[in-house]
């Protein structure tokens, strides 16, 4: 008995035609809903953080656990060097190698109350 070689070609090309129909219209259903979030009508929302505290836990690996500093300044006493208004704006708009846009608008006075009383 011998056995056509070619037979597992034809039935690997089959299923590869096959699986990429199936994909294909799987896409297109994701599509929809992709489309639905990026308009705003998804289920995916963005959570701000709730304190101060909370915000800091993304300044840690530049200005420490304890406000030390490290590859940024240290914040202890950034209070007496610096005013509300200017701490408000250099983590808003960024200064030096800090990037801008660290903190959302609406949380920068708290976050610079915040700052500004850690001695």
């Amino acid at each position: 008995m011998n056995r056509n070689p070619v037979i597992p070609y034809i039935l690997i090309f089959v299923f590869g035609i096959g699986l990429m129909f199936l994909l294909s219209f799987k896409g297109l259903g994701d599509m929809d809903e992709l489309a639905k979030e990026k308009e705003g009508g998804g289920t995916t929302e963005e959570t701000v953080a709730a304190t101060p505290e909370d915000i800091y836990k993304s300044c840690i690996g530049c200005h420490g656990d304890a406000y030390q500093g490290g590859m940024g300044p240290a914040l202890t006493g950034v209070g007496d060097r610096l005013s509300k208004d200017e701490i408000k704006e250099v983590i808003t708009k960024g200064r030096g190698n800090m990037p801008g846009g660290m903190v959302k608008p609406e949380q920068a006075d708290e976050m610079a109350d915040w700052l500004a009383n850690i001695k």
